[in-house]
């Protein structure tokens, strides 16, 4: 089922509290010219403060939160209830209709254990309730969705929002997915670098040009290319990502 025009817009738990107004004005110019969009988000650092906070230990395992039930509790009530709650809540105050969602509601994001022994509660997303969505943007919501998912048997799930979006934005024939991060894109000596191959954005891997927080953003989008996703973009919650003609801004990533 194609969904015309959509885009998905990644927003990981770091970007969410700098996000500016431009952005939120930016994904208003997207529904303006015709654009169904859906908002995917994380919540990193504020579910690691609420451990701490807790004495819940935790630990990362290959870039995943190892998460016990008893971590799964807490993932679950900051992803779902609060950083939902305040992007939602953000977006009505630029008239943009948004309903907050888990991939839990409506069996959203139908999700199975990656591995119960080594990563406890951390899935993977198997199934997208295209229905769903489809439902909410023909009636012009944003649905915002927060990462964790469900199986069948009622068990719950923390996922990686990047492969989350990536799963949404592939079930949904999304013509672009958009991971936000807190600068213009993909810089090489102070300068935007406006494409890239899969190819490119590893040898700038290598000498170092893509270095620290931004080597799992792209290769996240990287990884999220396929046949019926064809570019990937990474641009900026704090400039804006849209120029006065409404022409994309950041880094195209294309296979």
């Amino acid at each position: 089922m194609k969904i015309e025009k959509t885009v998905v817009i990644k927003c990981g738990g770091s970007i969410i509290n700098e996000l500016t107004s431009e952005f939120f004005q930016n994904v208003k110019q997207l529904k303006e010219s015709g654009y169904k969009v859906i908002i995917v988000h994380g919540g990193g650092p504020d579910i690691q403060q609420t451990l701490t906070k807790l004495l819940i230990e935790t630990e990362f395992i290959n870039g995943l939160r190892k998460t016990s039930k008893e971590a799964l509790e807490v993932v679950t009530m900051v992803l779902a209830g609060k950083v939902n709650k305040q992007l939602v809540t953000t977006l009505q105050q630029y008239d943009l209709n948004a309903v907050g969602l888990s991939g839990c509601d409506g069996m959203l994001l139908e999700t199975v254990a990656i591995d119960l022994d080594t990563l406890g509660y951390v899935g993977e997303v198997v199934n997208v309730n295209v229905q769903l969505l489809e439902l909410l943007m023909t009636s012009e919501y944003i649905p915002v969705i927060s990462s964790i998912g469900a199986d069948k048997n009622g068990n719950g799930f923390n996922v990686n929002a990047d492969l989350a979006a990536g799963a949404i934005a592939q079930a949904v024939h999304a013509e672009k997915l958009m991971f936000v991060t807190d600068v213009r894109g993909v810089l090489q000596d102070g300068q935007l670098i406006p494409q890239l191959t899969k190819r490119e954005v590893q040898q700038l891997i290598v000498d170092k040009t893509i270095y620290g927080g931004m080597i799992p953003k792209v290769t996240a989008a990287v990884n999220a290319l396929s046949d019926t996703l064809e570019e990937v973009n990474i641009i900026s919650g704090i400039d804006g990502f849209l120029d006065q003609d409404g022409n994309l801004l950041g880094t195209a990533i294309k296979t």
